[in-house]
């Protein structure tokens, strides 16, 4: 009988996906593990696997055109059968989803389990960017270390156990408001048991307001990409709802630059990597979060998540954005290990290769402008983590030493910071730390 093939739940927060194109043509033979679509999600455009094979019989949604996850946006037909035998195209039922979507969502669910815990006022999501995002301009990315999403709701049902739901019934909880870690984002009894009564959602975004009409023909009219838009939702709840603060500081890159030069001569005649600045700066920025592990935390209502592990999210710019992959278990990482990861992060987001998982765990981030020249910056904070850091070019200034006026090597550092989470002197301790690290750059190859 003939194959519907449903649009994929891709990552933990997405509702709806969008094709960016069609590897397959309408009559194209289909082998288990080809490649058939390309599909934009809330956090980065990624590659549509076949589940089953057949011959590509019907394409209901069209390059561009978006589909709820679960709505069926082809038909595959198997050996012997016809066009005609296909019946049109529906959205998929809940309650029996195929195999492909099945196995996506129960990957997504296991991801989410993993996830550090996240913050109530934090929205859905980069970016994630995010989270794809994280997840925006490169000063203020999308996270991808997105918050778990609520219960699904199809046709007003929500999919939990017959335990979960009576024991929320006994406990009067809203199962509206719960997180479902089972399979398909199903309710299950541990997300039930120990859930506080006053369970409420995360705040939405307010729909957006329209400023002006387009004024003449020349005025473009530019759409706006899923990314795009949970780049706007997370960066407007970040602003109205985490009260920033911000910390800046020189740094003297001298000592940096010297260290580097010496180490990228090295590196050629061995293993061949070269190091850029920013790659010493993640080294230093993951040290301090573990010297200062109030800041690599989070707020999450009635209490303040420190992390166990350090996760780098780091703020690449893309075509449509900004996405923010994560180093993750970054403290037990060398610098040459978290320099080619980053590298090779760098090719996968641009490439449109990054997986949903890349954007998981991350606790804090980092964003550099140094290679537009810009000189300093204030970011905005990732939610749900405490702290971003901001990285400026090196400049050539004047600076005195042993009281005289000599050229020197400035970088400036800035630090976001959510005060509910990280007090000022902390902020200034954490934000020292690195500074301390990268003028005395051969204590982070210890």
């Amino acid at each position: 009988m003939p194959i519907n093939i449903e649009m994929p739940k891709l990552s933990d927060t997405m509702t709806e996906g969008t094709v960016v194109r069609w590897l397959k043509k309408e009559g194209e033979e289909i082998e288990i593990g080809d490649i058939i679509a390309e599909i934009e999600t809330d956090k980065a455009t990624m590659e549509m696997e076949a589940f089953d094979e057949g011959t590509l019989s019907q394409i209901s949604v069209q390059e561009g055109g978006k589909a709820p996850v679960g709505s069926v946006i082809a038909v595959l037909l198997e050996d012997g059968e016809e066009a005609g035998d296909a019946t049109p195209a529906v959205a998929a039922t809940p309650s029996a989803p195929p195999a492909a979507t099945q196995a996506l969502e129960q990957a997504a669910a296991t991801v989410q389990k993993s996830q550090p815990p996240a913050s109530p006022a934090s929205p859905a999501s980069p970016a994630s960017p995010a989270s794809p995002a994280s997840p925006a301009s490169p000063a203020s990315p999308a996270s991808p270390a997105s918050p778990a999403s609520p219960a699904s709701h199809t046709g007003g049902r929500i999919k939990a156990s017959p335990l979960a739901k009576k024991i929320a019934e006994a406990e009067g909880l809203d199962l509206s408001t719960l997180t479902g870690t089972g399979p398909g984002g199903r309710i299950v009894k541990s997300d039930v048991v120990g859930a506080p009564a006053s369970s409420t959602p995360a705040p939405t975004a307010p729909a957006p307001v329209a400023i002006s009409p387009v004024a003449s023909d020349e005025d473009q009219r530019v759409e706006l990409s899923g990314m795009r838009k949970i780049i706007a939702e997370r960066l407007l709840i970040s602003k109205t709802t985490i009260p920033h603060f911000y910390l800046h500081l020189e740094v003297d890159a001298a000592p940096l630059m010297s260290l580097r030069q010496q180490i990228n001569a090295q590196a050629e005649a061995t293993h061949g990597n070269k190091y850029s600045v920013n790659d010493f700066v993640v080294k230093a920025l993951i040290n301090a979060s573990v010297s200062v592990p109030e800041v690599n935390a989070s707020f999450n209502g009635d209490h303040i998540v420190q992390f166990s592990h350090v996760g780098v999210s780091i703020a690449i710019a893309v075509e449509d954005g900004l996405v923010t992959p994560v180093v993750k278990n970054a403290e037990h990482k060398s610098l040459l290990a978290i320099s080619t990861e980053i590298k090779e992060m760098a090719v996968r987001a641009r490439d449109k290769k990054l997986l949903p998982n890349d954007f998981d765990n991350g606790t804090v981030t980092i964003s550099n402008l140094g290679a537009w020249g810009i000189e300093s910056f204030d970011a905005i904070v990732n939610p749900p983590q405490a702290a971003i850091l901001s990285v400026g070019t090196i400049v050539e200034k004047p600076v005195v030493k042993d009281g005289t006026i000599v050229p020197g090597l400035l970088m400036n550092l800035g630090v976001s910071c959510d005060h509910r989470v990280v007090d000022g002197a902390v902020g200034a301790k954490f934000l020292s730390e690195i500074k301390r690290l990268l003028e005395n750059p051969a204590l982070m190859l210890i």
